[in-house]
């Protein structure tokens, strides 16, 4: 079904690998639409729980594909980057945890798919930046938005206006990633948090992920409302019944839509 990325549900995991390792991954227009497509399926899939996102090869994702971009003009590259924001805004919605398996290279668009997800585990190795002054344009697919809202607005304009390259250690430090693991490691401490969030409520987890989403560009008084309406929520679901009488119980909890 997919050309330019791979696809597999396994255990509650959706495991979604962008596929163009000689092109180091980059984010063509058939890339974006194929990543749509397959987080359209991971939001259908009730036997999906959690997702993995990662890169074939040594790169997360390099960036956009500048090949393609190169003779796009002013009406093209508007299409481009709205199918980009889709893709990025699809991936922050769906009310799953989304989380970055990020194995190398993440720059430009590589590095805005990893800030769409909502954890971002580096190997080692990864390299994080946002190059695109070096080509005379800007990020595109929500760089300019998301790099503040993680690292604060004045490290994200030196980011983005110096084009800086950072290793693992440092993106970790400024908040950009949440935990870095030796290389051969990465995919197992993904999985390892996979299965951690799949153990709980998962109506609390979608509640929980649609409610910091959605607040956190509120004043505080209209976010304190939000969290009361998503507080309430699951009180009229069997979670809440067997989380809490499981506690008293002094037992694992067993919920039913694991």
């Amino acid at each position: 079904m997919f050309e330019t990325i791979k696809y597999e549900v396994k255990e509650g995991i959706a495991y979604v690998t962008v596929n163009r390792p000689k092109a180091m991954n980059a984010l063509n227009t058939e890339v974006l639409g194929e990543l749509h497509t397959a987080f359209e399926q991971v939001a259908a899939d009730d036997e999906v729980k959690v997702a993995i996102v990662t890169g074939e090869g040594k790169a997360f994702v390099a960036g956009a594909d500048i090949a393609q971009m190169k003779d796009l003009d002013a009406v093209a590259g508007r299409a481009m980057i709205a199918k980009g924001h889709s893709v990025m805004n699809l991936i922050e919605a769906i009310d799953k945890p989304v989380i970055a398996a990020i194995n190398g290279f993440a720059l430009g668009g590589g590095c805005e798919l990893a800030m769409a997800c909502d954890i971002r585990i580096a190997s080692e190795k990864a390299k994080f930046g946002q190059p695109e002054v070096n080509l005379g344009i800007i990020p595109g697919f929500g760089g300019t938005q998301r790099l503040p809202r993680l690292v604060g607005r004045s490290m994200a304009k030196y980011l983005i206006m110096t084009a800086e390259m950072i290793g693992a250690e440092e993106a970790k430090n400024i908040g950009l990633v949440e935990k870095v693991v030796p290389a051969e490691d990465l995919m197992a401490e993904c999985e390892k948090i996979a299965r951690t969030i799949m153990s709980k409520a998962p109506i609390a987890i979608s509640v929980a992920k649609t409610v910091i989403n959605n607040g956190y560009s509120l004043d505080l008084r209209a976010a304190s409302a939000l969290e009361v309406e998503g507080f309430v929520a699951p009180f009229a679901s069997e979670d809440k019944m067997e989380g809490m009488t499981a506690f008293l119980e002094k037992r694992p909890a067993e919920f039913k839509n694991k």
